[in-house]
């Protein structure tokens, strides 16, 4: 086994400082931190890349920054709030960008483990997005760890780093957990 540490990307939430989704995510990467993992997370702020076009000179800076992070990853968590039954087109546009490791040795997410939460305003949309980011990370080849997380943010509150719902912290825990342990697995 290697002596670095898994390096984990954390990809996801809104605009809106204090999201959800984005809090949950900092959640498990923090979690991931806390079993020795190195972490990077995107958070809506981040995430506000031009629409993405393939001609390679339209790159920002910041885009080559997220794809130059995403090459190193081990493991990636993506989070997305609930945007009319589907994940949002903030998180969307961001995995648009993987395009650009299509030809790589580690083709898109190939040798990764993906962690997944969804997030939303009730029962069903969270669902749907988890589903969502598990179908996503499939067809880009990576490794979906087996617990997904969905947030219903009508009842889940997050607040300073902490959840009001102790069972949805343990899932983000444990799916965290399993990232980082695949992400061990699959590195050289």
């Amino acid at each position: 086994m290697s002596e670095r540490k898994p390096f984990i990307v954390g990809i996801g939430g809104t605009t809106r400082e204090g999201s959800s989704s984005e809090q949950a995510l900092a959640m498990a990467l923090a979690f991931a931190t806390a079993q020795g993992a190195e972490t990077r997370l995107y958070g809506g702020t981040d995430l506000q890349l031009p629409m993405y076009d393939p001609d390679p000179g339209m790159m920002t800076d910041a885009a080559k920054g997220f794809i130059e992070d995403l090459r190193r990853a081990d493991g990636v968590i993506i989070a997305s709030p609930c945007y009319h039954g589907g994940v949002s087109g903030l998180v969307k546009n961001a995995i648009d960008y993987t395009e650009e490791m299509r030809a790589d040795p580690r083709v898109y997410f190939d040798g990764r483990a993906v962690g997944a939460i969804g997030c939303g305003y009730g029962y069903q949309g969270p669902g749907m997005v988890l589903s969502q980011l598990r179908q996503i990370g499939h067809a880009l080849r990576g490794w979906n760890v087996p617990l997904g997380v969905a947030v219903n943010s009508a009842v889940v509150k997050f607040s300073n780093g902490e959840c009001s719902e102790p069972a949805i912290a343990k899932q983000i825990e444990i799916m965290a957990g399993q990232v980082v342990n695949h992400a061990r697995r699959f590195m050289d």
